[in-house]
């Protein structure tokens, strides 16, 4: 019989390359849920908790066993009653042997895991090539600045409450009867009054007992401090989230029979990555939805992925809906309005000259950055590198982008390339903060 020793410096008697397979086996599966829940969730919650379930199956590290077809072997069994040899013995579960019945067999349940906020990001950010420095940058949502929280015992000296500390202690004062600075005066007078008069034993004894009782009020002022370390009081202070005004986001995105479900992921992990990065400067965000084919309407996120419609591409259609929304609902005196509009470049032919229209007109003196990403194939990637040629809305948009310095357009291929193009449509870096 051969025998194997493992003679790797392992701890436990354990693999260390097996366990690093099922690590990477382990990341490979998370990263796969991560993925399928951003594609089926909303994007709002894409930067919370998950919990990710993941097979058993495939969990279990490689072991050397002997070949139960092969060698000799010698076994003891016991005898019985119910069977002789040659005798068929059915399977457990049934006639046929497919099932096994309830509790006489032992499964094995899926792993879960909880996933914290971090962890969600870093998977969901590992396939779009960001820089660690960017990774840690947008998971930074609020910043915080100290704000009055009632007063505590302890802090600092600078932060010594004068007014409620000598409250306390005027108050502690009155309730131990502390002398007052006048009652030793009072008598310090009278002792000198007594004094010039011509001397005698009444005069005599009451000086010593006016004596007596300033020295015992003496002590116990002392022993009873003006200020004790009981009375005193520091502001306290509570860290909050800084209120940076209100943002809306419009997501943009043509519907029609050219968009995919690669292109419609591209620009759901667009949108996803914008919407982080507006909640690092607002606390308050909203999130337009509005799809178009030959015609544009507000809808819900699940309707904006994943319901699909037919019909022509007329992008002016989704411009003028979200003109619309922002004059119904976000004045922009009072929110900061971005935008990004996702599309494979196609459009109606003649509908081009009145998207400009609109861009220079009106939506451009609203927004604060208006982001278009052309989704193209991977391989025409080459052939449309440039940005005078392409689509017709391409080259619509490019005329666009030479007037506003708030106007970005670049193209994506792959889910690689989003984090570098959302750094060049960010590299100019608009007014991202407008007072309320």
């Amino acid at each position: 019989m051969p025998i194997f020793i493992d003679r790797r410096l392992n701890p436990k008697d354990k693999s260390l390359g097996n366990r690093q397979r099922f690590l990477r086996r382990a990341r490979e599966e998370l990263k796969r849920s991560i993925r399928d829940q951003v594609r089926s969730g909303r994007i709002a919650e894409v930067d919370r908790e998950h919990a990710v379930p993941m097979p058993r199956k495939g969990t279990s590290e490689p072991t050397f066993g002997g070949d139960k077809e092969s060698g000799r072997r010698q076994h003891v069994l016991p005898g019985n009653r119910t069977f002789n040899s040659g005798d068929l013995i059915p399977k457990p579960g049934g006639v046929g042997g497919s099932q096994s019945a309830p509790g006489t067999t032992e499964s094995e349940d899926d792993f879960r895991f909880v996933l914290s906020r971090e962890e969600v990001l870093d998977l969901f950010f590992e396939d779009l090539e960001l820089p660690d420095l960017v990774k840690l940058n947008l998971k930074q949502i609020l910043s915080f600045k100290p704000r009055r929280a009632g007063f505590t015992a302890s802090g600092a000296p600078t932060n010594i409450n004068v007014g409620r500390t000598m409250r306390n202690s005027h108050g502690r004062r009155i309730a131990l009867r502390r002398p007052k600075q006048a009652e030793l005066d009072a008598i310090a007078q009278e002792i000198a009054e007594l004094q010039a008069k011509p001397e005698g034993a009444a005069v005599r004894d009451r000086i010593a007992a006016l004596r007596e009782e300033f020295d015992r009020l003496e002590r116990r002022r002392k022993r009873i401090a003006y200020v004790d370390p009981v009375d005193i009081r520091f502001n306290r202070f509570d860290p909050q989230p800084v209120p940076t005004a209100s943002a809306v986001m419009f997501c943009l995105m043509d519907v029609s029979g050219s968009m995919g479900e690669r292109e419609k992921d591209l620009a759901k992990r667009f949108f996803v990555l914008l919407h982080l990065f507006l909640t690092r400067r607002y606390e308050r965000i909203e999130v337009v939805f509005i799809r178009h084919t030959h015609e544009a309407k507000e809808v819900d996120e699940q309707t904006f992925f994943y319901h699909t419609e037919s019909g022509g591409t007329v992008v002016s259609t989704a411009l003028e809906e979200m003109h619309r929304i922002i004059e119904q609902r976000y004045p922009v005196a009072e929110w900061n309005i971005y935008a990004a509009q996702a599309s494979d470049g196609d459009n109606f032919a003649t509908d081009s000259e009145r998207c400009i229209e609109l861009l220079d007109r009106k939506l451009m003196r609203l927004c604060q950055y208006f982001a278009y990403v052309e989704i193209i194939d991977e391989r025409e990637s080459h052939i449309f590198g440039s940005t005078q040629n392409g689509t017709s809305l391409w080259r619509a948009y490019n005329a666009v982008d030479g007037k506003w310095p708030n106007f970005q357009m670049r193209r994506i291929a792959a889910p690689a390339d989003i984090y570098p193009v959302f750094r060049q449509l960010f590299a100019r870096q608009p007014a991202l903060r407008k007072s309320v």
